[in-house]
């Protein structure tokens, strides 16, 4: 073997496919066992096979796995019927001392305990002469192996191979760096998730939106898609990576465009002081497509964290608004004092005075003609602003608020009118 040339192409595959040189190594090493095995071994045989980085040549060696009765079962032997030869394996296993254990007599036992043993034979495997080995037979041999470890057993060493075997070395590679391939793009996008990446439109199928998202693709499916948002082939957008699946095609990796934490990966990206903890985003409310509103502090003496948010002229804040398609986003500064906070969140409205009251619950009274502004258009201002508070929000107009009150000076006008007719 031209060990340079080798070396040369396992570096080029690895570069290519973004691979250890190691883990490459180790699959040419597999398909090499199984070349050898394909050409000299016997059927359930296990080959290895070891490369030597320095001189390029490879060593074989076939092992055996020391077992006992509770990982393995001897299944019982069936006589053959005249004329019929029986089966090499069955001969070997026939030597064997089967233990009473595994052959239970109706007689000895009820149908729910042959039962239970059944299903405990089931989990073991079935005993291979040519891959076990029993602790028995090591303590016999007196073998200095414990149960679990391999009894390494040396083989011809063979350098040709021939075409048959050849073949099933090059589709093992083949195979094998496939799945290393879908292995490695299952771990770089398993630790990306929670984050935001750029990927470009590559198609449409039905419902599911395909991105391009550098090694792999993503899937954008229609419950995780902004209403009335289009996209078209050759569009770049920011995603929120959901979760990555695992599935016998590959690795799918889920995204999202409504995910309220798409916001705040996007101010992050605009936004330094966020990074330098300068500025920290503590609540988010979200109706995807319409309206964000979100709660920001200032961490730092001088920062102003709404000031922040914006930039300078609105180009920070304009860039998240334009890479969500238009998305209103309403900035409030986030204050420890309930009442603060949940004035804040009503803005743009304003407010004359906020009533704390039992139950997680609070009455907003704000002035006539800017209830409408207080609610919103279907209730969406005042709705946001209690999932952003975290509470339930009740806004009267003064008018409304002074109802109460009215009534109850009449009433107490009336008592007291009857008690003086009674005197």
């Amino acid at each position: 073997m031209d060990f340079q040339s080798f070396l040369s192409a396992i570096t080029q595959i690895t570069e290519e496919k973004g691979l250890s040189q190691e883990r490459v190594l180790e699959t040419v090493e597999h398909a090499l066992a199984s070349a050898y095995k394909k050409e000299y071994g016997k059927k359930g045989q296990l080959i290895k096979a070891k490369i030597d980085a320095k001189s390029g040549k490879v060593n074989f060696w076939r092992t055996k796995t020391v077992v006992d009765d509770t990982v393995v079962y001897i299944p019982e032997p069936t006589e053959p019927t005249e004329g019929e030869e029986q089966p090499e394996e069955e001969k070997h296993i026939f030597n064997f001392k089967i233990k009473d254990s595994y052959r239970p007599t109706e007689a000895e036992m009820h149908e729910e305990e042959a039962t239970h043993i059944n299903e405990n034979i089931q989990k073991r495997v079935r005993y291979n002469p040519e891959r076990h080995i029993l602790i028995e037979e090591v303590e016999e041999q007196k073998l200095k192996l414990e149960l679990g470890e391999e009894q390494i057993i040396p083989v011809e060493q063979k350098e040709d191979f021939g075409r048959i075997a050849a073949q099933t070395a090059k589709q093992v590679i083949l195979q094998k760096i496939r799945e290393a391939e879908k292995e490695a793009v299952l771990e770089e996008y398993k630790s990306k998730e929670g984050e935001i990446v750029s990927g470009i439109v590559q198609r449409i199928e039905g419902p599911n939106v395909y991105f391009d998202i550098g090694k792999s693709l993503g899937v954008l499916p229609k419950e995780e898609q902004i209403r009335g948002e289009f996209y078209k082939e050759g569009q770049r957008l920011k995603l929120f990576v959901l979760r990555v699946d695992t599935t016998p095609k590959g690795p799918i990796i889920l995204l999202s465009r409504i995910y309220p934490k798409l916001i705040s990966k996007l101010f992050e990206l605009e936004v330094p002081e966020i990074s330098g903890n300068q500025i920290e985003i503590k609540s988010l409310a979200r109706e995807p497509g319409s309206r964000t509103k979100i709660a920001v502090a200032s961490m730092a003496e001088g920062v102003d964290p709404i000031g922040a948010m914006v930039g300078q002229r609105g180009v920070r804040v304009s860039a998240v608004i334009s890479e969500l398609g238009g998305e209103k986003i309403d900035i409030i500064e986030y204050s420890d004092n309930t009442a603060k906070f949940i004035t804040n969140a009503l803005s743009p409205a304003k407010v004359i005075d906020v009533k704390i009251l039992p139950k997680n619950m609070a009455l907003v009274i704000v002035p006539t003609d800017q209830l409408s502004l207080a609610i919103g258009k279907d209730g969406q201002n005042v709705r946001l602003a209690a999932k952003l508070t975290g509470w339930k929000i009740d806004v009267k107009s003064d008018q409304e608020a002074e109802q109460p009150l009215e009534i109850e000076e009449a009433e107490d006008e009336e008592i007291k009118d009857d008690n003086e007719a009674a005197e």
